[in-house]
């Protein structure tokens, strides 16, 4: 059973976001070393400072950029029932590197369905006036420790994690005929091509390693 995942709530004005960005700070950097080079007396410390500030938050429009046009369109989970494990595709970023080829890109990892442990998160994000934000995070815990190894969110949205979740139980402890039926098919993002959205449009398409497909639709 393959699960729809998607670590971003929103998609697509983070790009807009970015070109604006980058056009304000280009031009204040212009304008402002202009001011510097033809001022009539001596540039102080703080010019250069406030110079530099303008320089270094070049990043933000980067990160945001990076953010929005290289994330996969979807980034599923896929249960194994024979095998009793899991399959993430995961999407991985680092917000202080954002030139870095390393901190940035996707990764497809196994874990086994007896080793994970979800938990309900409820924070408030900054949304203007506050705003509550709900997900389900699954974590990897060591079966001898209880020291968790690694954690991912895997649903957002209280009543969709709540359905989810449910759904992967089921199917891992009943098999899929204990899985509700729906009338319509689920929604593979990689057949999409109507996108509205410029972020989706351009988003690269979900590729599991080889390998890692077949073991995780196939039995021992």
């Amino acid at each position: 059973m393959e699960l729809p995942r998607s670590t971003l709530s929103s998609r697509g004005g983070g790009a807009w976001m970015a070109v604006i960005s980058a056009v304000f700070l280009a031009c204040s950097a212009v304008v402002y070393t202009a001011g510097l080079v033809y001022q009539k007396g001596p540039v102080t410390a703080e010019a250069i400072i406030y110079l530099v500030v303008i320089i270094m938050l070049g990043w933000a429009p980067i990160h945001m950029w990076r953010l929005d046009m290289e994330a996969p369109v979807d980034e599923p989970i896929r249960f194994n029932r024979a095998r009793r494990r899991i399959y993430v595709y995961r999407f991985r970023y680092n917000g202080f590197k954002p030139l870095s080829r390393e901190a940035w890109g996707v990764s497809a990892e196994e874990y086994d369905w007896d080793h994970l442990r979800a938990e309900f998160c409820s924070v408030y994000g900054p949304m203007g006036t506050g705003g509550l934000v709900q997900f389900v995070n699954l974590a990897v815990v060591d079966p001898s420790t209880g020291k968790v190894l690694d954690r991912f969110i895997f649903s957002q949205g209280r009543q969709q994690s709540e359905m989810y979740w449910a759904m992967a139980q089921l199917y891992m402890q009943q098999g899929p005929e204990a899985v509700p039926k729906f009338a319509k098919p689920p929604r593979d993002w990689n057949n999409e091509t109507h996108f509205e959205n410029i972020a989706r449009r351009f988003a690269p398409r979900v590729k599991w390693p080889e390998s890692m497909d077949l073991e995780s639709r196939t039995a021992p």
